[in-house]
């Protein structure tokens, strides 16, 4: 069984549904500190040709706590959202799949939660769906009871207790993790590596990568998207 684990971020990049298309089994790593300056609660979409951060507000978002734990602010929640459906609507006018795109991003955003994690997960279970991505996605937080582990120990012990023979880890964990110790283990380690699928942008000379998974939705229809989740490197 494949297994990867990954906090949860809000309206990621395709690399991130990459990763999710990868496994059997998809932990989201919920009961682990909130990182500022992440991906969890932000992410870009193309405004006036360039990239364009979106940040959902949270209420006295931590380092100390974690990301299931972290709220949010429900005083500029509900205005922001609408900001944000009014921006998209504006920016991706042109765009041939707008409609489908904006109904997925609605049902997100109306989703019945006041934690970030919540939001988070709405976003990467309803986009899967959509997408026909098979992958079981649970949150670390329902199980495994190891919170008193941390860093690869702990990956190693979910590994475990869920049976996995293989793991998958983004490109950027390559300096935290050992695939020796993953084979002392009995498992096998891989890393994987995006490919910058390009697509058209409008009329953009120059093509933006490495947008919010919205952008992708805007463009292309599910067949196209579905071929740029193999587009990638194991290693």
């Amino acid at each position: 069984m494949k297994l990867a684990i990954m906090q949860p971020y809000f309206f990621p990049y395709i690399g991130y549904f990459q990763l999710i298309n990868s496994v059997d089994k998809f932990i989201v790593y919920d009961d682990v500190t909130f990182i500022k300056q992440g991906w969890i609660n932000r992410n870009n979409i193309l405004l006036n040709r360039k990239p364009h951060l979106f940040t959902v507000p949270l209420e006295s978002a931590s380092s100390f706590n974690f990301i299931k734990d972290t709220r949010l602010n429900q005083k500029f929640y509900s205005t922001w959202a609408e900001k944000f459906t009014k921006t998209l609507e504006q920016n991706y006018k042109r765009a041939p799949l707008l409609n489908a795109t904006m109904t997925l991003v609605e049902e997100v955003l109306s989703t019945p939660t006041d934690t970030v994690s919540g939001l988070a997960l709405k976003s990467l279970t309803l986009i899967s769906d959509y997408l026909g991505i098979n992958t079981e996605i649970i949150p670390s937080s329902v199980s495994y009871g190891n919170t008193h582990l941390k860093g690869q120990a702990r990956v190693l012990d979910i590994c475990k207790q869920e049976h996995a023979l293989h793991y998958i880890n983004p490109i950027g964990g390559q300096e935290l993790y050992s695939k020796g110790d993953f084979l002392e283990h009995g498992l096998k380690l891989n890393f994987i590596k995006p490919n910058a699928s390009t697509y058209r942008q409008f009329d953009n000379d120059e093509f933006v990568p490495w947008l919010s998974i919205i952008d992708v939705l805007m463009f292309n229809d599910r067949k196209v998207v579905r071929q740029m989740l193999e587009d990638y490197e194991l290693i």
